[in-house]
């Protein structure tokens, strides 16, 4: 069973929602499943130390996790809208 994630108090509660709809979803999709593996990099301090304050996760390898796993999940949807320009005729009627 994974570690339950550390909260701050002064962490907003819609942050604390979102971290824990990122970490459902990946769990649900298997991403947290398996066995666990070793990564190594250094970091810059102040960089953790914000993205730690920011997200009110205290353990490094929950706040590794968490990233990886926005990283993972992050949809496309910006990209994709763009890449539909000009494909809408130019007559359809968008109003209502």
């Amino acid at each position: 069973m994974p570690k339950p994630i550390h909260e701050a108090s002064d962490i907003p509660v819609q942050s604390s929602i979102r971290r824990r709809a990122v970490m459902d979803t990946a769990r649900e999709l298997g991403l947290l499943g398996g066995e666990n593996g070793r990564i190594g990099g250094r970091i810059r301090r102040d960089l953790v130390a914000a993205a730690k304050k920011k997200s009110g996760i205290a353990s490094d390898t929950e706040l590794l996790e968490y990233a990886l796993a926005k990283v993972a999940l992050e949809d496309d949807f910006g990209t994709k809208l763009v890449r539909r320009k000009g494909r809408i005729a130019r007559d359809i009627d968008l109003e209502l």
